[in-house]
């Protein structure tokens, strides 16, 4: 044994390509054994030489015609360059040699979907399965997965991986792979019931837990979900994504202070992530604790600064606080991302409006009904804040406009009632406030909100009795 095998290797190399060399220029004793021309197809190849790598293997094959692993390495380096309908002329000649390598079916198929002949290509895998088992059929598989992945068969890819799991349940390629899958095509009873049937004989595959959580997860059975995670988790406490997976189930449960410690744990173990922070955030958000929900949306907002939403939620959390001055400044860095946004828009006119700068405030809900012309929300805040400014005239016409632009919505009907009788024309405002009442009478509360002193007037006192009177007979 040499002291020093890279450079007898070296010399070995060196010596085999002085002799391929005599071999071409037709000097005698040029014999070269198979192996030593499958390696020096190997160094060209390595390199990137792949033209005198092919050449290397019609040289190989004149010699050794009834070499089917030859044919394949030219079939493998005709495909590299594109010949695919050579390739697959060598590879009909190699099969005659040799049916049973598997690398003839899986070039075969490389070739077909080249010339994006994706029925031929899944053809040849799945006549090839039959004459196979075991590893070489699992590899086969995985092709033909590819293959229906390829021209978007995803049904018979979900079929390719429950088959290779059905024949080694622990194959870990497959098990990473169908948990897509199952989501992707909709098939979590059928994913339930195959990781099931694993976990009964292998109880301690956590990656087969995972997959029958993220399966109860798809058919938002998110208590069985947790279940799962739990098992994946006790097998493999640093399994992050089951941690992640888990975090999500407990919030859609809305069991927020269990998914903050589920989350925690996920940054505990994985690089920090935006999405984490900003769930947490979401968490304490929901919990109405406003200062912890902005901390973790800070910290997310320094992962990924270009997200305008994050700013925004801070600017919200802000406005739970009733500080508007902060909740603007937020809400400015968000609307350089995203000027029109109408969500940005609207909460910045909610924040002049409590601020006082009204004329500010109309300019922001105006930029909500331009963008948004169907919104309620955009309407009904204009018009309170043209309302508040006493600015009547207006109002009353973006009542109308708001009328169309929602399909007649019964709201507004009680707004144009409001307006007329803060314009003194109350003949014309108990109209509107009838036509509202005769369509839906509990919008009368958006009318008292506007304007409570209305109570005052015996006339809308009235019309609200008769209309009760009415619903009561």
């Amino acid at each position: 044994m040499s002291k020093h095998p890279y450079r007898q290797d070296r010399d070995e190399l060196r010596e085999l390509l002085l002799q391929y060399n005599n071999l071409k220029s037709g000097k005698a004793n040029s014999f070269i054994e198979e192996d030593s021309f499958e390696r020096l197809i190997d160094y060209y190849d390595e390199k990137e030489q792949l033209s005198p790598a092919l050449e290397v293997s019609e040289y190989a094959i004149r010699q050794y015609p009834y070499s089917a692993p030859l044919l394949l390495r030219k079939a493998d380096l005709l495909i590299a360059l594109r010949r695919y309908k050579e390739a697959l002329h060598i590879l009909e000649q190699a099969e005659l040699l040799d049916g049973k390598d598997t690398n003839l079916f899986i070039l075969k198929t490389d070739a077909y979907l080249a010339l994006d002949q994706q029925e031929k290509a899944a053809a040849v895998l799945e006549t090839a399965l039959d004459d196979f088992d075991g590893e070489e059929k699992i590899d086969l598989l995985f092709e033909l997965a590819d293959v229906y992945d390829d021209y978007e068969n995803f049904e018979k890819v979900f079929d390719c991986l429950k088959m290779i799991l059905e024949q080694e349940p622990n194959n870990e390629e497959a098990l990473y792979k169908i948990c897509f899958w199952t989501d992707f095509t909709g098939r979590n009873e059928e994913g339930i019931r195959l990781h099931q049937k694993i976990i009964d004989e292998f109880p301690f595959n956590e990656l087969a837990w995972f997959n029958l959580a993220a399966a109860y997860q798809g058919l938002k059975l998110y208590e069985k979900a947790i279940d799962a995670y739990h098992y994946a988790v006790a097998i493999d406490d640093k399994f992050d994504y089951a941690w992640r997976n888990m975090g999500d189930a407990f919030l859609r449960l809305r069991k927020y202070k269990e998914a903050i410690e589920v989350l925690e744990k996920v940054l505990e173990l994985a690089r920090p992530e935006d999405v984490i922070y900003e769930a947490i955030g979401h968490c304490y958000d929901k919990m109405g604790n406003f200062a912890e929900a902005r901390f973790n949306y800070k910290k997310a907002a320094h992962l990924n600064n270009g997200d305008s939403q994050l700013h925004y939620k801070i600017a919200c959390t802000y406005m739970n606080e009733g500080n508007w001055g902060s909740a603007v400044k937020n809400l400015d860095v968000a609307m350089r991302m995203h000027r029109l946004q109408p969500e940005y828009n609207l909460a910045l006119g909610q924040c002049y409006m409590e601020m006082g700068k009204l004329d500010d405030a109309i300019t922001y809900f105006g930029n909500v009904v331009r963008v948004r012309p169907k919104n309620l929300n955009g309407w009904m805040e204009l018009l309170k804040c043209l309302y508040k400014a006493e600015l009547f005239e207006e109002a009353l016409e973006y009542a109308g406009f708001a009328y169309e632009q929602t399909d007649g919505k019964t709201i507004f009907l009680f707004y144009k009632s409001a307006i007329l009788f803060a314009m003194g024309k109350s003949k014309e405002a108990i109209i509107q406030l009838e036509n509202g009442m005769q369509i839906n009478p509990k919008l009368i509360k958006k009318l008292i909100e506007l304007n409570p002193s209305i109570l005052q007037s015996q006339q809308v006192v009235d019309v609200i009795a008769r209309f009760k009177k009415k619903r009561s007979h």
